[in-house]
């Protein structure tokens, strides 16, 4: 049930013979990502949780669910954007279905990130789900 663009990393993946590639790119996912505005890291979109200052700026425009995010720590910055590639553009009602562990799974990085950083995703999944379960 995964988006096309989730799906694109999905594909990327595959070509890395070893997780360092794979972080590399993560982290290259990250360079790409728009910044947040510092007007918006405010505690209001902090989320809690994570070992690096995460902010997420959730939208619910026409059903569809979408969010921009931003981090201090370069690794984060490209796990938000894989969470984005994962959630953006999907419709809200459906948020609640995809099954974020296992599609993180197929990237390795279940297996790849630390407890803080695992501990992190999470807490970034569940601020999408319980954002898009109130639209």
């Amino acid at each position: 049930m995964a988006t096309e663009a989730f799906e694109e990393i999905a594909q990327t993946f595959e070509f890395f013979d070893d997780w360092e590639d794979r972080y590399r790119h993560v982290i290259d996912l990250g360079r790409a990502l728009e910044p947040l505005e510092d007007a918006f890291k405010v505690p209001a979109t902090k989320v809690d949780g994570c070992a690096s200052q995460v902010w997420l700026l959730p939208k619910i425009a026409d059903g569809v669910f979408s969010f921009r995010g931003d981090s201090d720590a370069m690794i984060v910055r490209g796990l938000i954007a894989v969470l984005a590639a994962l959630y953006n553009d999907v419709p809200a009602g459906e948020i609640a279905a995809i099954d974020a562990h296992a599609e993180l799974g197929r990237l390795g990085l279940n297996d790849h990130l630390s407890a803080q950083r695992s501990n992190g995703v999470r807490a970034m999944i569940e601020c999408i789900q319980m954002t898009a379960a109130q639209a």
